[in-house]
């Protein structure tokens, strides 16, 4: 009796002792899954913060085409973020990658993955560093080489030796049509588009005026398809226009005296009477005078149009395309004259007749007075 309740007890205690080390192990390994989940949550929580903040910007490089995983390895190289994996299943499930541009971005350590997400949706990528120059309208090529050399990089004499001898000049070009004429001043003279232009920094002065040329045949191509058969008509060449637009666009400020201008100039050719005009003249001066002189209108220069008659060599600035189209299609008028008003309009007052002519100059300094 005595053996059978100890083999009774026996097989309580062995059971027992069995259901614990079950509990132990069952325990054990809650607490191993427990921990690990707790490990990989904290590893996580840890990989979504954002790195140490700093001051110092980084530039990270997106090419063209690159995935999210791609893209989350350069910004982990970076150091912008702790791991890109963590950083690509954050855009898996934020449905976010799929608008990221590519470009060049500065980005300062301590971003969230949202503020990192949202400049690059945005496209807020570093501006390219650029040389902006802006030639303004009636403008020579001294003025514009020294206007280059206070506002760029590039060097005054470069530009001015390559202004003076131009070279790939091709046939297609308005530029190929310059003449061989050694009494010009500046050979690219008035070829040079006055425009606003930007420029990739360590551009040369030779791609400024490649680039200013092109503009020019840019700006022509936009001309009414007739153009070209005008000047046939008047038999003047696309130099001799861009002449007599240059002279235009010294003499005029007010635009709806451009055509008038223009008509007085091919009255003048016509009757193969001296242009006389100023701008001509204060062309042959480093500085434009405030006032010519009797002894200023004698200087002996093919470009004095008092002294010589028709056209002048080339152009004396750069031309506007508003002073192009006057040039090109000049007003039908009577006049042979005009003079500028002294009443601060800076607008003219012209004639036919000398007579008239001589009246309205005397208007003109009694408006002055």
């Amino acid at each position: 009796m005595n053996n059978m309740l100890d083999q009774e007890s026996a097989g309580k205690t062995t059971k027992t002792k069995k259901l614990k080390l079950t509990l132990l192990i069952v325990g054990t390994f809650l607490l191993i899954v427990i921990g690990t989940a707790s490990g990989i949550g904290l590893y996580i929580a840890n990989g979504l913060q954002p790195v140490e903040a700093s001051e110092q910007e980084v530039r990270v490089s997106i090419p063209p085409g690159a995935g999210s995983v791609q893209i989350a390895k350069e910004l982990e190289t970076k150091r912008l973020i702790k791991n890109s994996s963590i950083f690509t299943y954050y855009l898996k499930v934020k449905k976010q990658g799929s608008r990221f541009q590519a470009g060049e971005y500065d980005m300062k350590p301590g971003l969230t993955f949202d503020e990192m997400i949202e400049k690059l949706n945005k496209g807020e990528t570093v501006k390219e560093e650029v040389i902006r120059i802006t030639i303004p309208e009636g403008y020579t090529v001294d003025q514009i080489a020294s206007k280059l050399s206070e506002q760029t990089p590039w060097n005054k004499d470069v530009f001015l030796k390559l202004a003076d001898a131009p070279a790939g000049l091709t046939e297609d070009t308005a530029a190929s049509g310059i003449p061989d004429n050694k009494n010009l001043k500046h050979r690219l003279e008035g070829y040079l588009f006055p425009e606003t232009y930007e420029f990739k920094k360590g551009s040369t002065e030779e791609e400024f005026i490649e680039r200013t040329l092109q503009q020019l045949d840019k700006k022509l191509a936009t001309l009414p398809p007739d153009w070209k058969d005008k000047l046939k008509e008047r038999g003047l060449s696309v130099h001799q226009m861009l002449t007599i637009a240059s002279l235009i666009e010294r003499e005029v400020v007010v635009d709806e005296e451009r055509a008038l201008v223009s008509g007085v100039i091919q009255n003048r050719l016509k009757q193969n009477m001296p242009l006389q005009i100023d701008a001509t003249v204060q062309y042959l001066f480093d500085k434009s005078k405030e006032r010519l002189l009797e002894k200023d209108l004698q200087i002996q220069s093919p470009y004095n149009t008092y002294l010589n008659t028709g056209l002048p060599p080339g152009p004396i600035a750069s031309p506007s395309l508003a002073s192009m189209k006057a040039a090109i299609y000049p007003q039908e008028t009577k006049y042979l004259f005009y003079v500028t008003k002294k009443d601060g309009t800076k607008g003219h007052l012209f004639a036919e007749t000398y007579e008239e002519h001589k009246k309205n100059i005397a208007e003109s300094k009694k408006a002055a007075n």
